[in-house]
């Protein structure tokens, strides 16, 4: 069975994005790193760090996409709730009365 990996990225980026099961996701990334067991194990000096480094890395640009859009979403909140005010300038001619 031979699973490409843009089925595993498309699955991470989903559920993640999944606000049911973001926190679960989060902490199964943070176990696996921290496990010993690895799909490429850490005792090899370069080939055990790029599975890590992978899931590092697409772990914490998903975060921070998240986060991104959630401040832009509260800014947007705050920008529409407060009251704009409009100005109105008005031209008006003048004239002396002697």
């Amino acid at each position: 069975m031979k699973i490409p990996i843009q089925a595993l990225y498309g699955f991470y980026r989903s559920a993640i994005r999944n606000a049911r099961y973001r926190w679960w996701i989060i902490l199964g990334t943070l176990v696996y790193l921290l496990s010993p067991i690895d799909i490429s194990p850490d005792i090899f000096p370069i080939v055990g760090e790029i599975d890590d480094f992978i899931l590092v890395t697409l772990m914490m640009s998903e975060v921070s996409q998240l986060v991104f859009e959630r401040f832009r979403s509260r800014s947007e909140e705050d920008s529409a709730s407060t009251p704009k005010t409009t100005h109105t300038i008005i031209d008006v001619d003048s004239v002396s009365v002697d």
